[in-house]
């Protein structure tokens, strides 16, 4: 999926933003067309950055920053996502910002998905494999519980070094031959395992999905599985 559908949801997105919000501000290439458009727009907002990747992009933009320190709620949350199926279940993670992007949605009244067409599935973690944030002290006896569970399950690398997360920890990436029967109870699952510090399955977060296309069409999704444009 080209650009052309990252841009469409991204400025699409941004059109729902108005005066005064505090904002939740996701991650990936897909926020950083809506960053712009949004920055663009010239609107008296301010939001949380869920990555620091964000917040140095915020800065160069213009753009308001909140911490979380001193937000109780916030009005609207913008992020991508790795997958999404028919009931907006997500995966995320596939940039290591999941802790945060979790926290940041859970403060918001609504969380609004941004994303290419190609990014809806039928059944999460079999196309994209599911990132489970870590400490490292944990890695080991994680990774062999998740292949227990009968998933494929390896540490993120980057480059010869193990990856670290903004936070310092570990992402194992976990892929399920088929996908998942039900995300929710893999989630509660995985989430038990010790040292699990947060699992990039986000269940029941969302509340509508932008999605763009290569002609630079944007399909809605809602909670109830009705897409319109």
């Amino acid at each position: 999926m080209s650009d052309v559908g990252k841009r469409a949801a991204g400025e699409a997105a941004a059109e729902l933003v108005e005066d005064g919000m505090r904002l939740g501000l996701g991650t990936g290439s897909t926020v950083a067309y809506f960053l712009d458009a949004l920055a663009a727009r010239g609107l008296d907002v301010a939001g949380v950055p869920t990555s620091e990747a964000t917040a140095a992009r915020c800065r160069e933009l213009g753009i308001g920053l909140l911490d979380t320190a001193g937000v109780a709620r916030l009005d609207l949350c913008v992020d991508g996502a790795d997958e999404l199926d028919h009931a907006l279940q997500l995966t995320k993670g596939g940039g290591g910002a999941l802790l945060r992007e979790k926290v940041v949605a859970t403060l918001s009244d609504r969380f609004v998905v941004i994303a290419t067409a190609d990014k809806l599935v039928d059944r999460l973690c079999d196309t994209f494999a599911l990132p489970i944030e870590v400490v490292p002290f944990a890695v080991g006896p994680v990774t062999r519980s998740l292949q227990g569970l009968g998933f494929e399950a390896s540490v993120r690398m980057r480059g010869d070094a193990a990856y670290r997360t903004d936070n310092g920890n570990a992402i194992v990436d976990a892929r399920c031959d088929g996908g998942v029967d039900d995300p929710a109870v893999i989630d509660v699952t995985i989430g038990l395992l010790p040292g699990v510090v947060e699992t990039g399955l986000f269940i029941d977060l969302a509340d509508l999905a932008l999605l763009g296309d290569d002609n630079g069409e944007v399909t809605r999704v809602t909670t109830v599985g009705e897409p319109d444009r």
